[in-house]
């Protein structure tokens, strides 16, 4: 097969390498659309040392089954593999087993293929009238929709009457908007710094794009970003009492005003992927239309996927997401 390989820092080359084979209770998926994550942008800026070179990065895919006890089935892969039987796993909150492992880190290598194995339990099937570009937004919204559920539960009101406030307009923040509305919540903001991008999410229902620094009090902020100044933006804005939820791992220091976050009684909460459970409810979010029309992607051909990395990171991408579509091309 051919596969999108990172082979050094800001270098993927696409290239032919053995096909995978599916082990017991595992399937074999031709893979058909695979999203850009933030994550495989640190991997390819040689910033994260859990993906370390050469690797097949890219965990946010759907395709079809061609080989294992579901073949021929559509489906969206949950990519996070977890042991099942440990207390975290037991207790539904299997995010945080400590054998989690996930496609795209060591030895599980990603979905920038023409083929990736993954076990059965975690392939959700994908009706017949879902694309499946639009089906491989599932694992990016579901750790919007893990943010909402729990930041949902942290506040002392009820999310209608909230004003919540997300920062960064990639999929992870406009997934969190979205899933934001879909709880229920009315008065939702995504601040934005690239204008390029801001005018793409002017199009999308559901929420305010903004510049950041444009609002400046909210009872829930959601951090996508995860940088030191994001934290601080986030700390400045939220309301006495109110909670900020964290997803974004931009960098892992900095930012946090905890005098404040004590005085204020602000809740803060670090929140990691999603439960099983979440990534179902999302995937059935999008296939009942719940989250939109999703029609918010750039697709282009997976032998394309250097200049692709080359282009997000020049900002040069309006859309918040870029599938990755294996081709010819």
């Amino acid at each position: 097969m051919k596969a999108l390989i990172y082979d050094a820092v800001e270098t993927l080359v696409y290239r032919d390498i053995p096909d995978p084979k599916p082990g017991p209770g595992q399937s074999l998926i031709r893979v058909e659309a695979s999203g850009i994550c933030g994550s495989d942008m640190h991997a390819f800026l040689g910033h994260d040392e859990r993906r370390p070179a050469p690797l097949i990065l890219g965990h946010e895919a759907a395709g079809t089954v061609i080989d294992g006890a579901h073949k021929g089935a559509r489906v969206t892969i949950n990519p996070l593999v977890t042991c099942g039987t440990c207390r975290a796993c037991l207790a539904g909150r299997d995010n945080l087993c400590p054998e989690r492992m996930i496609i795209s880190m060591p030895p599980r290598e990603g979905a920038f293929a023409e083929l990736v194995v993954m076990r059965d339990e975690n392939l959700v099937t994908v009706p017949d009238d879902v694309p499946l570009r639009k089906a491989a937004l599932a694992e990016p919204l579901a750790c919007g929709w893990h943010a909402v559920r729990l930041g949902a539960a942290a506040l002392d009101m009820p999310l209608a009457d909230a004003r919540c406030h997300v920062i960064g307009g990639g999929a992870i923040g406009v997934g969190a908007a979205l899933a934001l509305r879909a709880f229920g919540a009315t008065q939702i903001t995504v601040a934005e710094p690239n204008a390029v991008r801001r005018a793409t999410l002017d199009q999308i229902d559901g929420f305010d794009a903004v510049a950041p620094g444009s609002v400046m009090q909210a009872d829930l902020v959601i951090d996508g970003v995860g940088y030191a100044t994001t934290r601080a933006d986030a700390s400045a804005m939220v309301l006495p009492g109110g909670v900020i939820m964290h997803i974004g791992l931009g960098e892992g220091e900095g930012g946090l005003d905890i005098r404040r976050i004590t005085l204020q009684e602000i809740t803060f909460v670090g929140t990691y992927t999603y439960t099983a459970q979440d990534f179902r409810d999302t995937a059935a979010a999008i296939f009942d239309g719940c989250l939109g029309p999703l029609d918010w992607t750039e697709q282009r051909p997976l032998g394309q996927g250097q200049q692709a990395f080359s282009d997000i990171r020049a900002g040069r991408v309006a859309a918040p997401k870029i599938i990755l579509e294996p081709s010819d091309v």
